[in-house]
Parts: structure tokens; C-alpha cells; sequence
């Protein structure tokens, strides 16, 4: 005999589970209890909500479903925002929930919300367990749902008595690898054509571009195919950004540099995108003609409206794709001639002895190795840090461009420093978001990780204001005060450094990755480049018109 519980966890280990993210309660102590006796470890976080998004992060680098468990009730509604946070971020989780006992009612009503209603629109499946004899098959089928195409996150509620509940043994069920269609052969050729016949052609890599299966026959591509190419803000690093390719980043819907490549190409071949991202562009008439290259159909927007799709496995379709088209475009790079200027005027004033956000990217990127990992919160930097900073690996800038929530930035870092202890991993984090989970600085300390949380402070949700001035309304109700960050990092048994003078920065930096452990620094933000680079001189910019 065995009981629910441990039908539980034995088919969690059958997926390859390694640990868990959560906060237990009472009604999922059976389940506490059989992970104690399991090779999974328990990762016991300070907030649900952080749990949900050390889960989600986890599916993000991984390809795999990370898994976070709650309590019922609170517990289990604080893991909503990281539900949509993986839902729209296309990230694979698996949340497990508790209840009361569904066959008696010894506590009536208490702590008791229909969690299982509350997580269908924010899941891709949200499921009660009501035997433990359906466990493996249901456990089975949320991985599946998990991982497939588009991923996303998956919630069951296991109540407790299902979980206490005794039961013959069940047998598992075997994982199996998914596999995704190649694009058909028509849609290849056609595409193809489209391409060949393109007098500035240009490639846009988005969010679904970075699934770590896709990454190396992205970059063949590119390479075979020698055409220049942008990337949205989430995916950025599926090609690196040192080539002589690469024309930047749209960190803006319009009007920015890069846009410059955007208005003169005639056709653009967009490879992974998903409109939840903030659009890169704004397609309209008389505008380039779009190429939706993706494991699924474009969602038809006002904004994209795709007039060719080539649908299946992005690194199989494109290895066929490059096969049509090497040796065979003649006008490849009739956009590259733009690249230097944009990089330019993308990257000018990046060494001014100020704490401009220019400065902060320039100084970062120095001291993070090319497999360095970054985990931005949301805030008015990551606009900067999307157009400024290059990477060269995929899922080496973790930002969020899909819910762009605030508090995601310091549990995605604990993640990525788990997961990779041998690399740089640095949290970068507004004064406004990191203190929404800034609690889980105990947890890295608890766990040893090394890890530096950058947080870039300005007194105010600096984003929002920055829009308020814009739309010429008065300055209110954005401004806060902190607490002396150096001594709140030491009292949870990190180091904390402050820094006020821009050359002290790198060095800084430095020494905290290589003292090791838990590191905060606290730097303030020269916010005025916000309106003379993103909105004066923007607005200035006029695109430039390439004779054919």
C-alpha cells in the first residue's frame, strides 16, 4: 500500500523534478513529508508569489516545468501573478495547491475559495485531484500540457485527504519526448521565394526564438543566410550580439534607432514572435511585408497582421529554410550599411562620469562574462538594458516584456544562480520592485547562493513618472522614501555596499562577484537621459531613405 502523497512525489521524481519552490501549510504536510523521504529538495521561499516565479524561471532556462506547491486559500491565490507570468511569458510550471478534505467537511467553509476556477484563466489546465489512484496519469498529462507548444503553467489541487489517502500501488507513467512537425515543404518554398526576391531584407528574433532547443540552429541560420537582423526584448541572445549582423534591439514600439532598418526593409522575416510582447514594430499600410516564422500561427493583431506564416519546429523549419536559400540572395545585406550608425547613436555618451543609465549598462556589461546571467525586475532600466546591452548567449538577460511585472527580477536571480553555480548572476532591480520581494534575500543567504542584487534607486516608481511628465501631467503620487539599503542587506546576512561616485562602480562589482555569496549594491540613477534621449531626441530622429 502507499498513500496519495507519495504517489505525488514518486511521479514527480518519474519527470525529473529536482526541487520544488513553495511555502507548505497545513493541508499539504502529507506531501512535506513524502518529499522529506524523496531525492527532490524543497526549496522554502519567503512569499508564494516569489515560489510562482522561481518556477516559472526555472521552465524558462530549462525547457522543463519548474514546480512551486502552496497551501490552499491565501497561499494558493498568492501564486496568481506568477501564474500569468509564465502563462504569458510562455514559460513551463507546474503548481501544486492543497485543499480541506473533499470527502468529509470537518472545518466547514474556512480558508476555502474555488482556487481551481480561480487558476483557469491564468493556466493552460487548472485540475483537482480526486483519487489518489489518478495521480500518475494526471501528473503525466501537466507536464505534457506543460511543455507543449506554446508552454505555460499548469495548476493541480491535491486536498488532503487525497493526499493522506491509502491506496494500492499505481504504475507510473514513462515520459516521452515531444515532438513538433517541421514546416511543410510549400510553405518553405514559398517563404523562400518571398526571401529571394526581397530587395532589403531584414530578420526579427522574438520571445519564442529563445526556447533552448531552438538557440544553435537559430544561429546557423543567420549565418548561412547572412541577412542582418533585430530582436525584440525577449530575444535578445538567440543570436550573439557581437556580429556584424546584429542592428540592435526594439526596446520601443517606434521611432527608435533601429526603427531606421524596420522602415526601409521590404520584407521582414519575423522568426519566434508572440504579440504578448510589447509590439516591436507597428506594421500598417504600405508598410514591409511580414514572414511569420514560429511553432505557432500569428495571433492577428492591429499592430501584425502577417501576410505569409511558415508554422512548426523554428530550429528543423530554419535548417530547411537556409538549405533553399544559401548562396541564393543577392541583396542579403542591403541593410548593413545602417548597422554602425544605429549601434552609434545607440551607444553614445555610454562613459559619462555620471550614473546616467547609459554608464550603469556600459559598466555591467564589462564586468558580466559573455555567459554572465542578468535578471531585470521592471522598471524605467530595462529599456536601457534592452537596447543597450549586447549579449551574447540566449536567456543571458532575463527580462519580462509579456505580464512585465514588478518583483520577478531578485527570485528569477536565485534561480539562474542555482541552476548555474559556476557563472555571474546578477539581480538588477528598481528601488520600487525589489522591494516587493526583496524578502528573498534570506532565502539566497539560507542557501549560500552567490549572487550580486544591483538595486538602482531613485525614490519613486521612476517608469510611471516618467509617463506622467510626458503626458504633462503634475508630479504626483510616484515618490517614496527607502530604508538604508546596506544595513537592510546586512541584517538578513548579505553584504551591502553603497555607491556614489560612477568610478567606483566597476570595481565594485568585481569585488562582490569575487568575494562570493549574497551581495547588494546600491547605486542612485541619473533619470534625465529618459527625456533627452527617449523623447526629445527621438522625436527628432528622421528616417533615412535608401535609393534603390
Amino acid at each position: 500500500m502507499t498513500k496519495g502523497s507519495d504517489l505525488l512525489v514518486a511521479a514527480l521524481e518519474n519527470e525529473g523534478v529536482d526541487r520544488i519552490f513553495g511555502i507548505p501549510g497545513e493541508e499539504n504536510l502529507d506531501v512535506v513529508e513524502s518529499i522529506r523521504k524523496s531525492s527532490i529538495e524543497l526549496v522554502l521561499t519567503r512569499h508564494e508569489q516569489a515560489a510562482a516565479f522561481m518556477a516559472a524561471a526555472y521552465g524558462r532556462l530549462t525547457g522543463k516545468p519548474g514546480v512551486c506547491l502552496a497551501t490552499l486559500g491565501p497561499g494558493a491565490l498568492n501564486l496568481s501573478t506568477g501564474a500569468a507570468y509564465a502563462l504569458l511569458g510562455a514559460m513551463p510550471m507546474v503548481m501544486i495547491t492543497g485543499q480541506k478534505g473533499i470527502l468529509s467537511s470537518q472545518q466547514a467553509r474556512f480558508q476555502v475559495v474555488d482556487v481551481v476556477a480561480s487558476m483557469k484563466p491564468l493556466t493552460k489546465s487548472s485540475r483537482q485531484i480526486v483519487s489518489p489512484l489518478l495521480i500518475p496519469t494526471m501528473v503525466r498529462e501537466a507536464f505534457r500540457i506543460a511543455m507543449e507548444e506554446r508552454p505555460g503553467p499548469v495548476h493541480l489541487e491535491l486536498p488532503e485527504d487525497i493526499a493522506a489517502e491509502e491506496c494500492r500501488e499505481v504504475p507510473l507513467i514513462a515520459p516521452h519526448q515531444l515532438e513538433l512537425p517541421t514546416a511543410s515543404d510549400a510553405a518553405l518554398d514559398r517563404a523562400a521565394e518571398l526571401i529571394i526576391a526581397a530587395k532589403r531584407p531584414l530578420l526579427m528574433f522574438g520571445a519564442a526564438a529563445s526556447r533552448p532547443r531552438s538557440t544553435s540552429d537559430i544561429g546557423q541560420f543567420v549565418i548561412r543566410t547572412r541577412i542582418p537582423f533585430f530582436t525584440t526584448q525577449m530575444g535578445k541572445g538567440t543570436v550573439p550580439g557581437g556580429t556584424e549582423l546584429y542592428m540592435g534591439t526594439a526596446a520601443l514600439s517606434e521611432r527608435d534607432y533601429v526603427h531606421e532598418a524596420i522602415e526601409q526593409a521590404d520584407l521582414i522575416v519575423t522568426i519566434g514572435h508572440d504579440t504578448v510582447e510589447k509590439p516591436p514594430f507597428i506594421m500598417g499600410k504600405g508598410g514591409p511585408k511580414v514572414v511569420h516564422i514560429s511553432y505557432q500561427p500569428a495571433t492577428v493583431e492591429q499592430v501584425y497582421f502577417p501576410q505569409f506564416e511558415v508554422i512548426g519546429d523554428i530550429g528543423p523549419s530554419l535548417s530547411a529554410l537556409a538549405d533553399r536559400l544559401e548562396g541564393k540572395l543577392p541583396n542579403a545585406q542591403a541593410l548593413v550599411h545602417l548597422r554602425q550608425r544605429i549601434l552609434d547613436r545607440i551607444g553614445a555618451r555610454a562613459t559619462e562620469d555620471r550614473f546616467t543609465p547609459q554608464r550603469i549598462v556600459h559598466d555591467i556589461r564589462e564586468v558580466m562574462p559573455h555567459d554572465g546571467i542578468l535578471a531585470l525586475d521592471n522598471g524605467m532600466y530595462k529599456i536601457w538594458f534592452a537596447r543597450n546591452y549586447r549579449t551574447q548567449m540566449a536567456n543571458t538577460l532575463l527580462l519580462d516584456n509579456a505580464l512585465a511585472t514588478m518583483g520577478a527580477g531578485l527570485p528569477s536571480a536565485l534561480v539562474a544562480s542555482m541552476i548555474y553555480p559556476g557563472r555571474r548572476v546578477m539581480a538588477i532591480c528598481g528601488d520600487g520592485g525589489f522591494m516587493m520581494n526583496s524578502q528573498e534575500l534570506e532565502t539566497a543567504v539560507r542557501l549560500k547562493l552567490n549572487l550580486v542584487v544591483l538595486v538602482i534607486e531613485d525614490n519613486a516608481y521612476g517608469m510611471i513618472r516618467w509617463k506622467q511628465a510626458i503626458e504633462q501631467f503634475p508630479d504626483f503620487g510616484m515618490t517614496f522614501g527607502n530604508p538604508d539599503f546596506v544595513k537592510y542587506a546586512e541584517s538578513y546576512g548579505a553584504r551591502g555596499t553603497r555607491v556614489d561616485d560612477i568610478g567606483q562602480f566597476k570595481q565594485t562589482l568585481e569585488k562582490a562577484f569575487s568575494d562570493g555569496g549574497v551581495h547588494l549594491v546600491n547605486i542612485p540613477v541619473d533619470y534625465s537621459e529618459n527625456e533627452r534621449v527617449l523623447v526629445n531626441e527621438l522625436r527628432e530622429r528622421l528616417p533615412m531613405i535608401l535609393e534603390d
